[in-house]
């Protein structure tokens, strides 16, 4: 049987290209039924204590001085590298929603704390506090996220199914200091949700 020439002057043939397009094919068939979630970088498996909410200065949350409808920047899970604690995936934004979502109490119903990760593309989104927009946005394609649920309702996030449309959350408590506690969190979709991947919302 007559051998194929290899191709000339680095084009590719014929019989190369449909066979790369066929494979190509056969991956995109099966993309959408991998749970991609497992393969995502996330801080840890799980977390057996509670940890305090600490801002990037170290100073921990405390119901009686963070202001309503307010947000800033924690690391969670925290460790001792410095680099790992740039990680993304570390990253959530803390939430004091505002006052007529409930933010005036003093106790963790008051707060969100959500992965930063967009769902859409993985650029870090963030929450705008000013009347009118009161919302989280993704700079990079303006994925919009209701700072009560953590669900995108505007932006290319709001169009992928669930659970790749709600962002992963913190589970939250106040001690009698009223400092702010991360419990410990289930890296799972249908729990706290899984980093980069999303939550179910309606546990």
């Amino acid at each position: 049987m007559a051998k194929t020439p290899p191709a000339i002057g680095g084009k590719v043939s014929r019989r190369d290209f449909l066979k790369l397009m066929a494979a190509a094919g056969t991956v995109m068939t099966f993309t959408v039924f991998v749970d991609w979630g497992k393969f995502l970088p996330n801080p840890v498996s799980s977390q057996g204590e509670k940890a305090k909410a600490e801002l990037a200065d170290g100073t921990v949350v405390n119901v009686n001085t963070f202001p309503v409808n307010h947000s800033e920047v924690i690391i969670y899970p925290k460790s001792e590298d410095p680099v790992l604690n740039e990680e993304a995936f570390r990253t959530w934004q803390l939430i004091r929603l505002p006052q007529e979502l409930g933010g005036d109490r003093n106790d963790a119903s008051a707060f969100r704390a959500y992965s930063m990760v967009c769902l859409h593309l993985w650029c870090l989104w963030k929450y705008w506090p000013e009347e009118g927009r009161k919302r989280g946005e993704c700079p990079c394609h303006g994925s919009m996220y209701d700072p009560q649920t953590g669900q995108a309702f505007a932006g290319p996030a709001s169009l992928q199914g669930p659970p790749s449309n709600v962002l992963p959350k913190l589970d939250l408590e106040v001690d009698s200091n009223g400092d702010v506690l991360i419990l410990p969190p289930t890296w799972d979709p249908n729990a706290n949700g899984i980093v980069g991947y999303g939550r179910y919302l309606n546990v």
